[in-house]
């Protein structure tokens, strides 16, 4: 679908209904929320980690994220929907028409209750970290393990990725972040060579499995029970890691809402129940990861901010990437 597209289903869906409809967009996906559901649309795209340039990949993907999504969160996955259009009027979830796109319906929660609004009001707990480091050691020790070895050129390649946002950076940062660049591609590369037999240990010993991909502040709900959500579907490359680097996620995160009590304290609570990291060289293996995933958030802001066209928006866009490539280099000094 389109985005003209997207604003006249939304219209229709306005006309259908007396509960608010409002429109959430991410850098590859449009979320409408109507009432208590929630539809995801994903943007017809293609990227080095993503296809969803047909409907019918688009289809593929809205099935897995379903299957995917409920091994943990079951209860917000709920079914996949087509969009039809039907004399020029677009409908979600209609049984007749054409279908021209699908979407993954979920059970709308407490936007109140999101990890990163909490955090930044200050109203994360202590119990709820530790709530949250059990949840996710239970679903981590639960997951698939994945015995493939690990591909550390690969994993090099997606780090040295970072180096498609240097015209970004060379544009709207200082001197000091484009060295960073440079220099983190660069550690990277010594760092993976010289621990790669230390990750195919860790694969040998089951530490490698699959996971969620994307575990951070804003796919996280802070219920009594914690709900993660929007695990990664488009790739599995992005899903299938070591423990580590999806912990490291969520730390990293953390740190960087300067919550830096909050991340030891999930690490800590982590490893009581799933011992991950046994001796100072597993250590900075999971500094090396909250590197690489301070590399990712840095992409990521990158990407939305090439699609961002107000200044405003744009200006806080890229102080986010100055702000992961920092903590980025940050990490790496530390390894």
């Amino acid at each position: 679908m389109t985005k003209e597209e997207i604003k006249a289903l939304i219209g229709t869906m306005k006309k259908q209904t007396s509960q608010d409809v409002s429109l959430i967009e991410t850098h590859i996906s449009w979320v409408i929320l109507e009432g208590s559901s929630v539809y995801k649309i994903k943007k017809p795209m293609q990227y080095s980690f993503l296809d969803f340039s047909t409907p019918e990949k688009r289809r593929y993907c809205c099935y897995k994220e379903l299957i995917l999504n409920r091994r943990i969160a079951r209860e917000v996955y709920l079914e996949v929907v087509p969009v039809c259009v039907k004399n020029d009027s677009y409908y979600i979830q209609a049984k007749e028409g054409v279908i021209i796109d699908y979407a993954v319906k979920m059970k709308r929660l407490d936007q109140d209750k999101l990890m990163n609004h909490l955090l930044r009001k200050n109203e994360v707990a202590h119990h709820q970290i530790i709530t949250l480091a059990e949840k996710i050691a239970r679903f981590h020790h639960n997951a698939d393990i994945i015995v493939d070895a690990f591909a550390w050129r690969s994993f090099d390649e997606k780090f040295a990725d970072l180096g498609g946002i240097r015209e970004f950076v060379t544009k709207h940062l200082d001197g000091h972040c484009q060295a960073v660049v440079e220099k983190a591609i660069k550690k990277s590369t010594e760092f993976l060579q010289s621990h790669a037999n230390l990750l195919n240990m860790r694969v040998r010993e089951g530490f490698q499995r699959d996971v969620h991909g994307d575990l951070h502040a804003k796919n996280i709900f802070l219920y009594d029970d914690p709900v993660i959500f929007d695990c990664i579907e488009f790739s599995d490359d992005h899903r299938q890691m070591d423990l580590l680097n999806e912990l490291a996620f969520c730390c990293m995160d953390l740190e960087a809402n300067e919550r830096h009590d909050f991340s030891k304290l999930l690490l800590e609570t982590y490893l009581k129940h799933l011992p991950a990291i046994r001796d100072e060289e597993e250590m900075k293996l999971f500094i090396y990861f909250k590197a690489y995933r301070a590399n990712v958030r840095a992409k990521v802001n990158a990407l939305r901010a090439k699609q961002e066209k107000q200044p405003g928006p744009l200006k806080k866009i890229t102080e986010a990437v100055d702000k992961y490539l920092r903590l980025m280099d940050y990490y790496l000094n530390q390894v």
